[in-house]
């Protein structure tokens, strides 16, 4: 499962995200508001938890905006305010899920679980689809024009997240992220290799291309119009 963590405290951070990923989930982690606002606006992912105090922006004006932008991500608060008040406050601008510091963190996975299993959001979407290219998430099959297309893990990855953002611009830093979990790598080439290689696949035995470079920024999915 992709996890966005919006944690200003690094230690405690480091603690959940290193948890997460021995249990299989990948996550992201950013430590302002105003970045998981942005990260959750503009790149998929399953599950955003979200300390309630944040530099930049609190968790509840986070929750505010995503819910106001009909972005129905599951958000899980994490926080030190223990009122019911509170907590009510929380759920009522649309969070999901509370749990109060501190906590186990056998706690919180089960509750992370809990989340993935009661919410359908686009990322449980069975097939995605541009133009005549369908990506079926549940056999791990590409298809244009009811052709199989053989495809290596990273590619499948890559064309996921290119087709999930369909019409939209992916820049080279988000794929770096999402696909290969680089925070920050400025002298890998690695995108570009992987996108000349899914182009010859995807783009280079048909009619149209679909794959199309944004200069100076990254690639946008779409048919030519």
């Amino acid at each position: 499962m992709k996890i966005l963590l919006a944690e200003d405290d690094a230690k405690v951070a480091d603690f959940i995200a290193t948890g997460l990923t021995e249990n299989g989930h990948s996550v992201d982690h950013v430590a302002d508001g105003r970045e998981a606002l942005t990260y959750c606006l503009y790149n998929a992912c399953d599950l955003a938890i979200l300390d309630r105090m944040m530099p930049g922006m609190d968790g509840l004006s986070v929750v505010k905006a995503l819910r106001a932008a009909r972005k129905e991500t599951p958000v899980l608060f994490l926080t030190a305010m223990a009122d019911v008040s509170e907590r009510v406050e929380g759920l009522a601008a649309g969070a999901d899920d509370y749990l109060v510091k501190p906590f186990h963190f056998s706690e919180l996975l089960a509750r992370v679980i809990a989340l993935s299993r009661r919410h359908k959001d686009s990322s449980d979407v069975p097939e995605l689809v541009v133009h005549d290219l369908t990506l079926d998430l549940l056999s791990r099959v590409a298809r244009r024009q009811g052709q199989v297309i053989e495809l290596q893990s990273k590619e499948f990855a890559l064309l996921e997240v290119l087709m999930r953002n369909a019409g939209r611009v992916v820049t080279r830093t988000m794929l770096l992220e999402q696909v290969w979990n680089f925070n920050f790598e400025p002298n890998t080439t690695v995108v570009e290799t992987h996108v000349s290689r899914l182009r010859a696949k995807v783009d280079k035995p048909f009619d149209l291309p679909l794959i199309h470079t944004v200069r100076s920024t990254g690639y946008s999915m779409h048919a030519p119009r």
